[in-house]
């Protein structure tokens, strides 16, 4: 897996991904400590709303953000956001009202709801082939995961030494080191697309979505994979502290349980991906979430919990990890970056509908009603994956007749009937009926 680092541009881009997370990571920690100062006991709300107002960015401002980036240059797009970043994460230990925090967590969280997908779908034209694109995958996916770990030790360390304040300088030296990075990398020319309006540029990447077969089937899995991440994200210390009656550092074995499920099959994901395909991966993943988010229904004790966790973790990876690969397949170069932008909008809009859903039940009605609602929406969103996503879309090269493009049309010169690659564009705006 780390042979592909060897490719220069790509060692640049991962080192400036992994400097990002672990300075965004930081920040999470220092965030929570500055709601507290500034809230005390109300801090839970205030996390809550500046939480809110983060899916709240990534869902509005990535399909306007993707709308522009092919229209951009992207090295000068991914530096300047990482500098809007970095003079964010500057102020922040400077606000002295609980609005201020607000405004600039969507102003921070704008951007990296700009950068993330604009560089996921730069990793395609910089990895063409497959085999190297999913390894570039896997390694995203263990970089995520031992960020959630790396972070909170290094913030605890730093605690020791330092004010909560210093925590928001390694934030800039991340967003700072990442945008060097980015400089420092030669990218890819991007694919530019025909002129066409803001709203259809804002709107392409869901046209996509909507009309792909095998996208609709992403969107429905999302939805499993947000219920099972929410239960883990919102009631591990719940069920830790107050069911089992643990400490803190029970709850972090916990978390470090469901990392280490999840990277366990991102090492094993690369291999398994040359035998199997994506979908029935991601299927079996998304059965996995299911089945784990049954069994905590009767979820006897902590141990039960850690094995309970990990499997989730592996669940989580399998059906999260490979949809990288559905996206590059499903749309042409200049189309990528609205997809990977649509992606981003649509499965944190599962995340918005499945975090209240997770703490509400686990508040109002207990924590077995919330396995049991969340084990609910997963399976549900898992069969009305399956029966959208089938195998016959899978075939690569797709036979269709083009009846609303004139005779005369470049794309139709070999005849009306034809068979190639198919993704939804400008010349093939639905899926074929078979």
């Amino acid at each position: 897996m780390l042979s592909i680092l060897k490719n220069r541009t790509y060692r640049h881009l991962f080192i400036a991904q992994v400097i990002a997370l672990i300075g965004t990571g930081l920040a999470t920690v220092a965030l929570g400590l500055l709601a507290y100062d500034l809230a005390g006991a109300q801090a839970g709300a205030v996390l809550g709303t500046a939480l809110a107002i983060k899916m709240v960015a990534y869902i509005g401002v990535a399909p306007i953000a993707g709308a522009f980036a092919e229209q951009l240059p992207r090295k000068a797009m991914l530096v300047s956001l990482d500098l809007v970043r970095a003079a964010v994460a500057l102020l922040l230990p400077f606000v002295t009202e609980i609005w201020q925090v607000y405004v600039l967590i969507f102003v921070l969280q704008s951007a990296s709801a700009a950068f993330t997908p604009a560089f996921q779908a730069t990793i395609p034209d910089i990895l063409p082939d497959e085999r190297e694109y999913t390894r570039a995958l896997s390694l995203s996916r263990l970089a995520y995961d031992l960020e959630s770990v790396i972070s909170p030790m290094l913030a605890a360390a730093l605690l020791t030494v330092v004010s909560f304040h210093s925590l928001f300088a390694g934030t800039v030296v991340g967003f700072l080191v990442s945008a060097a990075m980015v400089v420092s990398a030669v990218l890819p020319t991007a694919v530019r697309g025909p002129k066409r309006s803001i709203y259809e540029r804002t709107t392409k990447g869901l046209r996509i979505f909507l009309h792909t077969p095998r996208l609709r089937g992403l969107l429905a899995l999302n939805l499993a994979i947000a219920a099972a991440s929410a239960m883990v994200i919102v009631n591990t210390v719940v069920i830790v502290q107050a069911r089992f009656g643990l400490d803190q550092r029970s709850m972090a074995m916990a978390l470090l349980a469901f990392g280490a499920g999840s990277m366990a099959v991102a090492l094993a994901l690369p291999k398994l991906l040359e035998r199997l395909d994506d979908r029935r991966v991601m299927l079996v993943g998304g059965a996995i979430l299911v089945a784990g988010l049954t069994l905590g229904v009767w979820l006897p004790s902590y141990e039960a919990l850690i094995g309970l966790w990990a499997v989730l973790g592996a669940g989580y990876s399998l059906a999260q990890t490979p949809s990288g690969r559905i996206l590059r397949r499903s749309a042409s170069a200049q189309d990528r970056p609205a997809l990977f932008a649509a992606q981003f909008a649509l499965s944190h809009a599962c995340w918005l509908i499945t975090y209240p859903v997770a703490g509400w039940l686990g508040a109002t009605a207990g924590l077995t009603a919330a396995f049991a609602g969340l084990a609910a929406i997963a399976g549900a969103a898992w069969v009305v994956s399956k029966l959208i996503w089938h195998p016959r879309y899978e075939h690569e090269t797709v036979a269709h007749h083009h009846d609303d493009l004139a005779s005369d049309h470049p794309h139709v010169r070999q005849g009306k009937h034809h068979a190639h690659p198919f993704v939804i564009d400008d010349e093939h705006r639905k899926w074929p009926h078979s």
